[in-house]
């Protein structure tokens, strides 16, 4: 076996490796998070694995926003979680939309004029969020991630995001 020394090394192959390495960094970095950095999950309040966590007998839910949060440019997988979840909405619950009851919007995160509705939502790139405003004033924002996990089968996200809505509307914040 020969062995060449690095310093051997023509000085345009250290520095192409060097670049490759900085670009190959940078893409899988960048992903689908657009400018606000990694996804997180935020939950208020966030009972502890396994508790089921119903609202208050005296207290209801008054409305339930759906919102698709996504960065400028989009990948395909972040395109089909807002496409399947407003087929969602649209097939399963038209008369709660029409009622405003549920209201379901896509909305760029990289918007200055979103800033708000991020910031309330705890939002960062690309992600389903869940509302949840009660009668006695309360809001419950939930980041769904579980959706990722069903974009392969329409059905099968649609199926489980209407048991999710479903779960919401009658009061249960256990995490679905």
């Amino acid at each position: 076996m020969i062995r060449i020394p690095y310093r051997a090394l023509p000085p345009r192959i250290g520095t192409a490796v060097a670049l490759t390495l900085i670009v190959l960094g940078t893409v899988l970095m960048a992903g689908c998070t657009g400018q606000n950095g990694p996804p997180v999950s935020v939950m208020t309040p966030a009972p502890a694995q396994g508790t089921v966590y119903t609202l208050p007998g005296n207290v209801t839910v008054t409305k339930l926003e759906v919102i698709h949060f996504h960065p400028t440019r989009q990948c395909a997988s972040c395109i089909t979680v807002g496409d399947f979840a407003n087929a969602t909405v649209t097939t399963y619950f038209a008369d709660e939309l029409a009622s405003g009851r549920i209201v379901f919007r896509h909305i760029n995160g990289e918007l200055r004029e979103n800033r708000e509705l991020v910031e309330r939502y705890g939002a960062t790139g690309s992600s389903l969020w869940l509302g949840v405003y009660t009668s006695d004033g309360g809001f419950y924002p939930e980041e769904n991630i579980r959706v990722w996990y069903r974009i392969d089968d329409r059905q099968r996200f649609m199926d489980y995001l209407k048991g999710v809505i479903e779960q919401r509307l009658a009061g249960d914040l256990t995490p679905a």
